[in-house]
């Protein structure tokens, strides 16, 4: 059975009396340290080519598909490589579509991203998969860290990171981080580095997103003199730069579909061979890479390989957008504030953290550090007020980035604050947000899925 990486796990067979087979995972707390407790499930298969099959899993995220390296592989072939994910959390048993080709249904619904009750029956292709809670569960310590390696909070989500990251650090395993724009995927892979026994070696940095597309071979791979017009001197590329270190691949997800297979020759061999060159080069590298972007599901749109993305989520890290760890935002003022030269540090007042604290920071830690300078400007000044449109506008583009990926971060900031709004005027009816928006329900279905909006509890 997998447990969450990162952890130390242990199984227990005891359950609070509070606690039914509605609770996916709980919490408890001994001696002021904290447990989290992940109820073990069995998925059987009760129908289709595999019917009879299943596993049972003690771990957060199950996913479904035909690709191998799901946890339940299926050989339905009207099930896509990715199909769908149950996620065991707070609220209960979470299932959420992967983009899949055919859908998947609870119950005869089509579900995006929906809670199911225990006990459901969930029908991918020609096939049916019965979700049973089991009575055991597996315990996890927390780290009880509030920082790591220039990451600040200590929030529950946070604390598990740490965690993971540590146990991560330790070894030579490719490792991809995932995360929404802003949450600070750049720094978890700092901490993998230089918690790890490649830190005094470099770690060398390469923006899949930035580089264009004719010269990422040679950015990658280095040439040789004479190679092109203008190669007046061999260079080594980036995997060559970080021989004996780690070579952290940012972006992953904006590669181009038609450079990915040079990269996957490259992460599978270790070798590469500099361009206008004869000999392969053996690199001593640990790769890591990031994106904001759902793999599995580019993976079924067919814009990402399926064995690239094998590659590459060995172990995967998943960094929590800022909503979900609001207890972290005055920690994180702090840590900001003290970046600031000291004539600028200016203490916010109650109101302004209350607002700070409400916000749900569609641009996650990079949009808050922005604020926390500009409350530094202008103190007396609401960092988070409405403004002109061309300023509140200028918040969201980055000169520093390529033409695409600028518009593409615009247009998700635009519709997060679009969707958030109407969904609060309306009371999170769906219906209603669909009729006022002029969109069908599915759209916004799959546009709540994809911009990870979900109903706060109360």
């Amino acid at each position: 059975m997998a447990v969450p990486v990162g952890c130390r796990a242990y199984y227990s067979r005891w359950v609070a009396p509070e606690v039914t087979l509605d609770t996916a995972t709980w919490q408890t707390t001994h001696e002021g340290r904290r447990t989290i407790h992940i109820r073990c499930v069995r998925l059987e298969v009760v129908s289709g080519p595999d019917s009879g099959s299943g596993r049972q899993f003690s771990q957060e995220t199950v996913r479904i598909g035909t690709h191998k390296s799901c946890d339940l592989v299926l050989s339905d072939r009207r099930v896509s490589r990715f199909q769908c994910e149950v996620s065991l959390e707070e609220r209960g048993y979470r299932v959420r579509d992967l983009g899949s080709t055919n859908g998947t249904f609870v119950a005869g619904l089509r579900v995006t991203d929906a809670f199911v009750p225990p006990g459901s029956k969930i029908r991918v292709g020609q096939s049916e998969v019965y979700l049973v809670p089991l009575g055991d569960s597996v315990a996890v310590d927390v780290d009880e860290l509030d920082r790591l390696h220039g990451l600040v909070g200590g929030s529950l989500p946070m604390r598990r990171l740490y965690a993971a990251i540590q146990k991560l650090a330790a070894t030579d395993s490719t490792v991809l981080v995932s995360g929404e724009t802003g949450t600070g995927k750049e720094l978890v892979a700092e901490a993998l580095h230089d918690l790890s026994p490649r830190r005094s070696a470099a770690l060398v940095v390469l923006d899949c997103g930035a580089v264009p597309l004719q010269l990422f071979e040679d950015e990658l791979f280095g040439h040789e003199r004479g190679a092109f017009t203008g190669a007046s001197a061999a260079t080594a590329g980036a995997f060559e730069r970080a021989h004996g270190g780690t070579l952290f691949l940012d972006e992953i997800g904006e590669l181009p579909l038609e450079l990915q297979p040079k990269l996957l020759r490259a992460v599978e061999s270790r070798r590469v061979r500099r361009i206008g060159g004869s000999q392969e080069i053996a690199c001593d590298v640990r790769l890591i890479a990031a994106t904001n972007r759902d793999l599995p599901v580019e993976v079924n749109r067919r814009t990402f390989r399926s064995d690239l993305y094998y590659r590459l989520a060995v172990a995967h890290l998943e960094v929590p957008p800022l909503r979900a760890r609001r207890e972290d935002i005055p920690a994180l003022v702090e840590h900001f504030q003290s970046l600031l030269p000291e004539g600028s540090r200016w203490p916010l007042s109650p109101e302004m953290m209350a607002r700070f604290t409400r916000h749900d920071w569609p641009g996650n830690v990079r949009e808050l550090r922005n604020a926390v300078e500009s409350a530094a400007l202008a103190p007396s000044a609401a960092a988070i007020e409405d403004r002109p449109g061309d300023q509140r506008l200028a918040e969201f583009v980055d000169p520093d980035l390529p033409f695409k990926e600028a518009r593409r971060r615009l247009e998700e900031a635009f519709e997060r604050r679009f969707m958030t709004a109407l969904l609060e005027r309306h009371d999170w009816n769906v219906s209603a947000v669909s009729r006022a928006a002029g969109l069908d329900r599915m759209t916004v279905y799959k546009m709540l899925s994809r911009l990870g909006l979900s109903r706060p509890p109360g």
